[in-house]
């Protein structure tokens, strides 16, 4: 009969065994969604107003220019059009769906998302004001506003959640960003409505749409996004200590306050520069950080990754899946995923999955 000190070693190698092969599914889970999102993009490439077979679109990507006036015309389809607005929904995906699930993490309220720091309602505001003031009309003038409101939103939001008797509390941080975003939405309505170039502005773009931006726009924004994603990835370790309590975290030598406070600028550079260019996108963090979550648990190590990349596959699809529809109008992405998201949360709530998350 085995002993005790033969049976531990046994029980260990078994565990790390166990162990290892989690991470390969895991592994192998993200290689996948990143094929997904390879083919998602190609089909972007392709699907449109005017429908491209894959020569059409190499030819549009790598061909060099010809006298062919039609093939001309393909060329700039795919450049001018289509590959910016492919990748700036990659771009926006990644980035609402990380900021998704860090803010679930950082709150430890599983249906938060990142309209919860105020950062959608603070774009908003400032969109408006500087249409109002100074009579911006393209994309280009006003998304620098736009993502200088999302920040300072996201700021005030923290400072309010960082005084009095609840500092550093999920639930204060939670609160102070609803009372935030619910002004901002009452200001931005009273200012609309005085102004009509300012109301048809903001209608436009709070439907959240990939389309109809530049790469003028989206380079920049795609920088802020990157800063953000490598904030967020030094991070993930302390989220997971975090979600066992403050309390358990100061005692593993967690400097909360200082980790909330990188959070909540990796979130509002996240989803500041992606609500900037896009609009506001309801739902998507919400969505995807649940669906990683079911594949990875709750280690933000994986979970992150993944919502970032089932956040890019979904908003591109759902651009796709808008494009297709209505021929030959379109629906903006954002109307599309909120239709995904709105029963997806009602689901959610009735299943009580939020109390097990």
């Amino acid at each position: 009969m085995a002993t005790a000190a033969e049976t531990r070693p046994a029980t260990a190698a078994t565990a790390a065994t166990a162990a290892t092969d989690v991470r390969r599914r895991r592994a192998v889970g993200l290689g996948v969604l990143l094929a997904v999102l390879v083919a998602a993009a190609a089909v972007s490439l392709a699907v449109g107003a005017r429908a491209l077979g894959p020569g059409e679109v190499w030819h549009g990507l790598f061909a060099a220019p010809g006298a062919d006036q039609r093939l001309t015309e393909i060329r700039l389809i795919v450049q001018t059009v289509r590959v910016p607005r492919t990748m700036l929904a990659i771009v926006a995906g990644v980035a609402l769906g990380v900021g998704g699930a860090l803010i679930q993490g950082y709150t430890r309220n599983p249906i938060a998302d990142t309209g919860l720091l105020g950062v959608n309602s603070g774009a908003s505001f400032a969109v408006v004001l500087v249409i109002v003031l100074f009579g911006f009309a393209s994309p280009f003038q006003y998304v620098w506003f736009a993502f200088l409101g999302a920040a300072a939103a996201g700021a005030v939001v923290f400072g309010l959640a960082s005084i009095g008797r609840g500092a550093g509390n999920p639930l204060t941080l939670a609160l102070a960003g609803q009372g935030i975003a619910v002004f901002l939405a009452a200001m931005t309505t009273a200012v609309a409505l005085a102004d009509q170039t300012a109301l048809n502005a903001l209608r436009f773009w709070n439907a959240g749409s990939v389309a109809g931006v530049g790469f003028d726009v989206i380079w920049p924004v795609t920088a802020f996004v990157a800063v953000g994603l490598v904030l967020a990835m030094t991070t993930l370790p302390t989220v997971n200590l975090l979600n066992l309590g403050d309390d358990v975290a100061r005692g593993l030598g967690v400097n909360v306050a200082l980790s909330r406070a990188v959070g909540v600028v990796a979130i509002t550079l996240l989803a500041g520069a992606a609500t900037a260019a896009c609009g506001p996108i309801a739902f998507l963090g919400l969505m995807v950080a649940h669906i990683a979550r079911y594949v990875t648990g709750p280690d933000h190590r994986w979970l992150v990754p993944y919502a970032g990349l089932l956040g890019a596959v979904v908003l591109l699809v759902c651009d796709i899946v808008g494009r297709v529809v209505v021929r030959p109008g379109e629906l903006d992405a954002g109307v599309v995923v909120a239709l995904l998201g709105a029963p997806f949360f009602a689901a959610l709530v009735w299943r009580g999955k939020f109390r097990k998350a």
